[in-house]
């Protein structure tokens, strides 16, 4: 199983509500974010609120191996590092869709039980550390399928919001190689929850609160 579920985590097709986020491609688009401009979208959440999330990843993912289970100072450090309460909402609800697959995989399983007592929405990263552990998914892995899942979940939106040649996105992702694996490394180096970066991009913040208040959209985010 430890050899498939990395392939697991990063798929797109994942029955998890993935689907309903576009990583925040959508409100960019709003505010006038052209195609030409993803790439720099992509490294732009590279390099802040993506170190952030794989890093939580890495830390519930250690919780989740330890014993007793404490999630408790990672979803409170990450909560505190994702202002927007609508940015929160959201990742409170994908994160719904992965403890709901955690649980069926693993009812009994130390990493999820700790969870469902956690609290009665934990954040997509901490659920994904639970998922790692049932899993048996190592950090280097859990980390590149959250940086991963960032760039693809980006890049598929894109087919629907920006729509030009799907043969594009994969270019996207293949020239982020470098940024993702800087990523990476600065997500493994953080060691406790104090120390979970706050890397909040004022634009994407005031972005999802503006695409909070439209009627009209297709992503929750």
């Amino acid at each position: 199983m430890a050899l498939l579920a990395p392939y697991l985590l990063a798929d797109g097709r994942l029955p998890v509500g993935a689907h309903t986020y576009s990583a925040g491609l959508e409100p960019a688009v709003a505010a006038g974010l052209t195609r030409a401009e993803i790439p720099a979208l992509l490294r732009a959440r590279l390099h802040t609120g993506v170190v952030t999330e794989a890093a939580a990843a890495v830390l519930a993912l250690r919780a989740a191996l330890s014993d007793p289970v404490d999630y408790a100072p990672v979803q409170e450090a990450l909560a505190a590092r994702t202002p927007t309460a609508p940015l929160r909402e959201a990742s409170a609800a994908l994160g719904r869709g992965v403890h709901r697959l955690a649980r069926r995989l693993a009812p009994d399983h130390p990493a999820v039980t700790a969870l469902t007592r956690l609290h009665p929405r934990p954040l997509r990263p901490v659920t994904l550390g639970a998922l790692g552990a049932v899993l048996g998914v190592g950090e280097e892995a859990l980390a590149h399928g959250v940086v991963y899942d960032e760039l693809q979940t980006i890049a598929s939106a894109a087919l629907k919001l920006l729509p030009g040649d799907p043969l594009d996105s994969v270019a996207w992702i293949v020239a982020a190689e470098a940024d993702a694996a800087r990523t990476v490394t600065e997500a493994l180096a953080v060691r406790t929850p104090a120390e979970l970066p706050a890397r909040t991009p004022p634009l994407t913040e005031q972005w999802a609160l503006e695409h909070d208040r439209r009627e009209r959209r297709l992503f929750l985010a």
